[in-house]
């Protein structure tokens, strides 16, 4: 019996769990520092077992999983290198920087106990046990971090478990991790959470800002929501790249500025072109390390009951709605309805129900 440890059972610790739980020759077991916590992860049905005890869940183990905060990596390592792990022991994470805790396991290692840094690149803008999802992990890609000390064996071991996950596994150098990462989802909040700042202020003296930035600005700006605990350690932890990745960004502002100054248009159409041509070249709705969104956009005409007809329509037909919004609706003008589904699965049938039914949609 293979015995699976997780610390920090709650969306993404969670969804391992589910991905895990009942397979043949495995437990799971869950820890966390509250007894309302253990017992609602067994209640729930996500692990096999659970305990307040560290040591309880750790003992006998061959895969411990943390899926803490990045700011608790460390010392949640640091406690579990103290106890009599079982050897062959694999310790593995679910942090979105890598390069630090690699080299913070790699200084106090314990022969015979392996670390191997992990990051699967998915997510939810939910959080907490209750939104565990089997299907998480599904075809995202999941970064492993070993160094040059792993032994072969063991990487191939956390391999074959995590194909239970259904993730593809990624091998990445942590610091080559930590770079790109930062580029694609660290920096994006930075700049999410500067804009909608910058807006804020302006809006102080004058509230039409607010009243005027729906829709699109708010779509764009929707990881400026994110926890602001959970993204002051990731941008501290991974601080040396941010800076770099920020000193680059004004570099970029500065030239569109200078086009912008001297009236330049050809070089304005010259950066839309090139943005766009490499936006063009990334993969469409697929995983990846920003949660993704979907969204589906239905015109619809201002006739009386029409939204309580599209959703009574995806009801019948057992497909998700998780939100909808009217960005215009009044007299003798059409309205758009934007419908938010929970996965790509839900809002691919809705698109072809609704087109089905003669609605124009759009993505």
């Amino acid at each position: 019996m293979i015995k699976v440890a997780i610390f920090g059972v709650g969306l993404m610790g969670g969804s391992l769990a589910l991905c895990l739980k009942d397979k043949p020759g495995i437990r799971v077991t869950g820890h966390s520092n509250r007894p309302s916590q253990v017992e609602k992860y067994v209640s729930l049905g996500v692990v096999d077992e659970a305990s307040t005890s560290m040591q309880e869940v750790a003992e006998d183990a061959d895969f411990i999983f943390l899926c803490v905060p990045v700011s608790l990596l460390e010392p949640y390592l640091d406690e579990l290198l103290q106890m009599r792990l079982k050897p062959g022991c694999i310790i593995t994470d679910v942090g979105s920087t890598k390069a630090t805790i690699v080299k913070h396991a790699r200084e106090r290692a314990v022969p015979g106990i392996h670390f191997i840094g992990g990051h699967p690149m998915t997510g939810s803008e939910r959080s907490g046990v209750e939104v565990a999802d089997y299907n998480l992990y599904e075809n995202a890609f999941y970064v492993l971090t070993p160094d040059e000390s792993t032994p072969e064996e063991a990487y191939n071991k956390l391999t074959d478990l995590l194909q239970y996950t259904r993730a593809q596994i990624v091998r990445v150098d942590a610091e080559q991790h930590d770079e790109i990462v930062g580029a694609i989802s660290h920096l994006p909040h930075m700049i999410a959470v500067a804009l909608v700042n910058q807006i804020a202020g302006y809006n102080e003296k004058d509230g039409l800002y607010q009243s005027l930035a729906a829709g699109g600005f708010r779509d764009i700006t929707r990881i400026a929501s994110s926890h602001p605990d959970m993204w002051r350690d990731i941008l501290l932890n991974n601080r040396s790249v941010m800076l770099k990745l920020m000193r680059d960004w004004n570099a970029e502002i500065a030239k569109l500025t200078a086009l912008v100054e001297n009236g330049d248009g050809d070089g304005i159409v010259r950066e839309f072109e090139r943005a766009g041509a490499f936006r063009n070249q990334l993969p469409e709705r697929k995983k990846g390390v920003l949660t993704s969104v979907y969204d589906v956009y239905v015109d619809i005409p201002d006739h009386p009951g029409i939204i309580g007809q599209i959703a009574t329509l995806l009801g019948n037909h057992r497909i998700n709605l998780s939100n909808l919004h009217i960005s215009e609706s009044r007299a003798d003008v059409p309205g758009v309805l934007r419908l938010s589904f929970r996965n790509e699965a839900d809002m691919d049938a809705a698109i072809k129900l609704l087109k089905q039914h003669s609605f124009a949609v759009q993505l």
